[in-house]
């Protein structure tokens, strides 16, 4: 099972392996507080991209087509998650972005999902 939640929401139990899937830390987060288990911020958008979208909801298509391109040519990024998350009974993408509906930890989940059938 892996869900979502932002960086900033306090951890849980029900989080379990919690993973934060940005390339940058979380503003304001102290390491000590975060309860992260591992910080993969190689499955995230590069700057360039993360730049370009600027969280705007009318990019977002193309953001996720950009990033699905970027994920595609980053095969072991990609894979160390996958087996990350096979080796676990609950994961938790972490993610900093306000948006809880158009951000990368939202594309990237997608695009696993969709690359398992």
């Amino acid at each position: 099972m892996v869900r979502l939640k932002r960086a900033y929401e306090q951890p849980s139990s029900e989080d379990g392996f919690r993973i934060l899937v940005d390339r940058l830390w979380p503003r304001g987060v102290a390491k000590a507080d975060a309860a992260i288990d591992l910080w993969l911020k190689e499955v995230a958008p590069s700057a360039e991209l993360r730049r370009w979208f600027g969280h705007d909801p009318e990019k977002w298509e193309e953001f996720r087509r950009r990033y699905r391109d970027e994920l595609d040519g980053n095969a072991e990024a990609v894979e160390e998650l996958r087996r990350v998350v096979a080796g676990k009974d609950k994961v938790t993408l972490l993610y900093a972005a306000r948006d809880d509906e158009h951000n990368n930890a939202v594309a990237l989940l997608n695009y696993l999902k969709a690359s398992e059938k």
